[in-house]
């Protein structure tokens, strides 16, 4: 994840390497938090997309601009969550 989130933002060093798996951290818990449920971050679509997003705001020091300026797609996400709990609920 770390090199996928590097390769976003077009960090080719190092030097900040322990920061940024920080701060994807921390955008992995904010997101898991604001959808209720474990998020899959790995394959390509949504989650990824907002973590990546979520990480350069937070790298560029406007984390609190994030969540309004992704609102929109943030809330698709919580309904696509929602949503896919409740068909694999009725599943089982």
């Amino acid at each position: 994840m770390l090199e996928a989130v590097k390769g976003y933002l077009k960090i080719t060093w190092e030097d900040e390497d322990v920061e940024i798996g920080r701060l994807i951290a921390q955008g992995e818990a904010e997101l898991t938090e604001l959808c209720g449920a474990d998020l899959d971050f790995v394959t390509e679509g949504l989650a990824r997309s907002l973590l990546f997003d979520h990480v350069r705001y937070a790298y560029n020091n406007a984390s609190e601009y994030f969540s309004e300026n992704f609102a929109e797609k943030i809330l698709r996400l919580q309904l696509k969550t929602g949503v896919d709990e409740m068909v694999a609920a009725n599943e089982t």
